[in-house]
């Protein structure tokens, strides 16, 4: 079994004792929370009935079958993460900046028609470039003093009955080679520790960066402009990176010997994939249009892992002790769940309009898989714990001249059985955008808040383990810049 599973993490909420189960990949890299361009930012993504906008070709494809000229885009942004941690009492809170590239496309239209009137398919559309599909980059801090127990009371009950060669290295011979653990029976090998009972206060900081960055392919047409049909090709670019120092003192100097330690773990996955992506739009009337979309799995075929895990100990001795485990490495496959997205949208005039989006997507259909390790139990708590998610996007824009203003919401559902979370999020959207046949400039400003909470660590049974209550708040201000010609 791979090293990775010996990850104790508070990102995701799924944590469910020390040894966190790389379900929690499998969920990191299969919710996409899209950015895109300001328009769709500040509709609430609420596009797939709408078209016209590069974001289409990672949400509805036909939408490219709308485009009258052809496009260039180009959208910086800029995102703030803030997040507010309880644990034990104590609030800390942290902020992480971010300036990135949400999307960057080009998009070919060619009339099909020679200037005449007859039915049949008008227009044939090209697009390419580059959707922002995730955003890791986040922080946490977390305080607070336990006087019950300590992350090395789970340790002891772990190392009980196994020789200190025999220990293992990602964790509890960590503690051991760091004078931390010892053995206090010989005989039945049994282990002990400075702050078995606690009386320590502990401390957390964890930061997390990277992406995922979808280039996508696509064509679409529309016929008698009343249908329109797209299919995108989509090559997402998988970057996190996550670091995180965990540190137990002894403040108030009554633990006899023990001064504090620090656990030390850093993470890195890189990987790319592929998915297809089908869509269809249909003017039932002049004023109402309806869309469907469907998206296949993705497909990791190599997602690679490498990490480093070590501890530091201090002493009231004046000794320290360093340990490190070996660097790990990992290649393995993951699958993430389909799609499908059903939308509307009511036009008033050239006035503006109304949209509405549903997404269906099941959480506990991704698979994990290597050549050298099967993932059975990883498989099974994916579908025990995870479930199917319905997600609401609903959006307007209203039209003033050359001025449209946009307003945008989404619930996001959980995808979590039951457990310590919910997972649902709530998010709110504004934007507005300068408009005329040559060129364009959107604005676009969401705001997500939602609320994570986890165990730090594992502990054995009579032991209240603490739940660390995370609350988040991202928001991302974007400008596209586009040109039409």
């Amino acid at each position: 079994m791979k090293a990775r599973l010996f990850i104790t993490t508070i990102i995701l909420s799924g944590a469910i004792g020390l040894y966190a189960q790389n379900q929690e990949d499998a969920l990191r890299y299969s919710k996409m929370n899209l950015t895109g361009t300001a328009r769709y930012l500040g509709l609430g993504g609420a596009l797939g009935a709408v078209g016209a906008d590069f974001s289409a070709l990672s949400t509805n494809p036909a939408g490219l079958g709308l485009f009258r000229k052809s496009e260039y885009s180009l959208t910086p942004a800029f995102s703030l993460a803030k997040t507010e941690t309880t644990y034990l009492g104590k609030l800390r809170e942290d902020n992480r900046y971010n300036l990135n590239l949400a999307n960057l496309g080009v998009v070919f239209a060619k009339d099909l028609t020679a200037g005449t009137d007859a039915p049949g398919w008008k227009m044939v559309q090209v697009g390419l470039g580059m959707n922002r599909l995730s955003n890791f980059n986040n922080r946490i801090l977390l305080e607070g003093n336990n006087k019950h127990h300590s992350l090395l009371t789970g340790y002891a009950h772990q190392a009980d009955g196994n020789q200190p060669k025999n220990l293992d290295q990602f964790t509890t011979k960590l503690a051991y080679d760091a004078d931390l653990l010892w053995v206090f029976d010989s005989t039945n090998l049994y282990y002990d520790a400075d702050v078995y009972r606690g009386g320590v206060l502990q401390q957390k900081s964890i930061t997390t960066s990277g992406s995922i960055n979808e280039m996508v392919f696509g064509i679409g047409s529309n016929y008698d402009d009343r249908f329109y049909l797209g299919a995108s090709i989509g090559i997402p670019f998988v970057r996190y990176n996550y670091e995180s120092i965990y540190t137990e003192k002894d403040n108030a100097d009554t633990i006899y010997y023990f001064k504090s330690f620090d656990r030390f773990e850093e993470i890195s996955t890189r990987g790319t994939g592929f998915n297809v992506k089908f869509g269809a739009i249909l003017r039932a009337t002049d004023w109402l249009r309806l869309g469907a979309a469907f998206h296949s799995p993705t497909f990791y075929s190599k997602l690679h892992d490498s990490w480093s895990y070590s501890m530091k100990s201090r002493f009231d001795n004046g000794k320290e002790y360093t340990s490190e485990a070996p660097d790990g490495k990992f290649d393995y496959e993951l699958t993430t769940p389909m799609k499908a997205i059903g939308s509307a949208m009511v036009q008033f005039g050239k006035m503006g309009f109304v949209s509405a989006e549903y997404e269906f997507v099941d959480y506990s259909e991704a698979k994990l898989n290597s050549s050298t390790y099967k993932y059975f139990d990883e498989n099974t708590e994916i579908r025990e714990k995870y479930t199917a998610a319905h997600n609401l996007r609903f959006g307007a824009e209203w039209r003033l001249r050359e001025i449209y203003i946009r307003g945008g919401y989404a619930m996001l559902g959980s995808p979590y059985k039951s457990g310590v979370n919910d997972g649902k999020a709530d998010q709110l959207s504004l934007g507005f955008g300068i408009r005329d046949a040559d060129y364009f400039v959107d604005f676009g400003y969401r705001v997500s808040s939602y609320n994570e909470d986890s165990h730090l660590y594992w502990v054995p049974e009579g032991f209240n383990a603490p739940v660390a209550n995370n609350k988040f708040a991202n928001q991302v201000f974007m400008i596209t810049f586009g040109w039409r010609y």
